[in-house]
Formats: structure tokens, C-alpha cells, sequence
């Protein structure tokens, strides 16, 4: 069964507007990011001819965004000044998920998932996570996307923000606590798998 043209272009627009917030977020510049999701766009369509189908569409199409915002993250050397560490709130949400001992308050423990397999193919997984990611603080979300999905080393990153290993270290460390928890809350408490 063949896409109407219609149907075509409205795909196209809502790849176009998740491309555009993943650059946005990643590039913090809505110019930046825009030239990017158009470069990517346009590069999907030149080498259309080299797309074989082995991976999804929007999956092959994201790699180009990837490479695009990996190629501007490292041409500029942008500072991140450590005001915009959420130290003092990251504190606070630690206390909530640690003891004085550094163990896990009882309510707060990981619970075990009995499929993430079949969690992963779930669309609504995918759009709990993206809402999760979506609730990190800027930090946080935007290290953990340099590291996850445009797949840069820590030396890259910590260039790019002028931080300190360590300092990555613990940003990255928060944020895939916030995610895990966030995950717990949102997904499995919902009802949405099959624990």
C-alpha cells in the first residue's frame, strides 16, 4: 500500500519537528539547530539512493542529525559556566532517594522489570522516555543526549562545557537516576507493562 503525498508530508513535518527539539536541545540555539535538521533533511534526500532499508527511516535519518550535531558541538567551543549546575536541587533529590548511609530509602529501591525486551519495542515506552528526558534539568538532559545519542567520548564533552571529568561523571550519574526514576513512576506503575 503506497503513502499518499498528504500523508507523506505530515510524516515528514513530525520527523521534522522531533529532529528540530533533539538539535535545539543538543545546540541550544534554534538557528543552529534549524540549519542542522535542514542539512540532515537535505542529506537524506541527496543520498536517498543509499538508504537500504536495514534500519527505520526516521533511524537512519537521526544518524545524519547525529553526525550534523556532533560536526557543530565540536567547530565551536561554547563555555558552560558552573552557575548552571543545579547543584543544590540535585542535593535535594538525592536526600529524597538515600539514606544518611547512602542506601536506598525502602519506598525509593529500583524495582526489577520482568521484560525490558518487550519494554524497548513499546512505543509508549519511547514516548514516556522522551517525556522523562524531556523533565531532566538542562545539565543533565543535555550531557546525557551528548553522550547517549550523538555519541560523543567524555573528553568531547567535557571540551564543549568546560567541565571537569568528574563533574561529567556526576551529571551523567543524576541523570540516568532522575530517568530511572522517572521510568519507574511513569511506566511500570501505569500499568503499561507486564510486571
Amino acid at each position: 500500500m503506497a503513502i499518499s503525498s498528504g500523508a507523506s508530508a505530515g510524516l515528514n513535518e513530525q520527523l521534522r519537528l522531533q529532529m528540530l527539539k533533539f538539535a535545539t536541545l543538543q545546540l541550544r540555539d534554534p538557528t543552529l539547530a534549524e540549519d542542522a535538521v535542514q542539512e540532515a533533511m537535505l542529506g537524506a534526500f541527496r543520498y536517498a539512493d543509499s538508504f537500504n532499508g536495514k534500519a527505520a527511516y526516521k533511524t537512519w535519518v537521526f544518524a545524519i542529525l547525529k553526525h550534523k550535531i556532533a560536526d557543530e558541538l565540536r567547530k565551536r567551543q561554547q563555555l558552560t559556566t558552573v552557575s548552571e549546575l543545579d547543584n543544590e536541587g540535585d542535593q535535594q533529590f538525592e536526600e529524597k532517594l538515600f539514606n544518611q548511609n547512602g542506601r536506598w530509602h525502602k519506598q525509593e529501591r529500583p524495582q526489577r522489570w520482568s521484560s525490558p525486551d518487550d519494554s524497548l519495542e513499546n512505543e509508549r515506552f519511547w514516548q514516556i522516555f522522551e517525556a522523562c528526558l524531556d523533565g531532566l534539568p538542562a545539565s543533565q538532559g543535555r550531557v546525557f543526549m551528548m553522550r547517549e545519542f550523538v555519541g560523543l567520548e567524555s573528553p568531547e564533552i567535557c571540551a564543549e562545557l568546560a567541565l571537569t571529568v568528574s563533574n561529567l561523571n556526576v551529571l551523567l550519574y543524576r541523570a540516568r537516576l532522575r530517568l530511572r526514576a522517572c521510568l519507574e513512576n511513569r511506566w511500570q506503575q501505569q500499568g503499561d507493562c507486564a510486571c
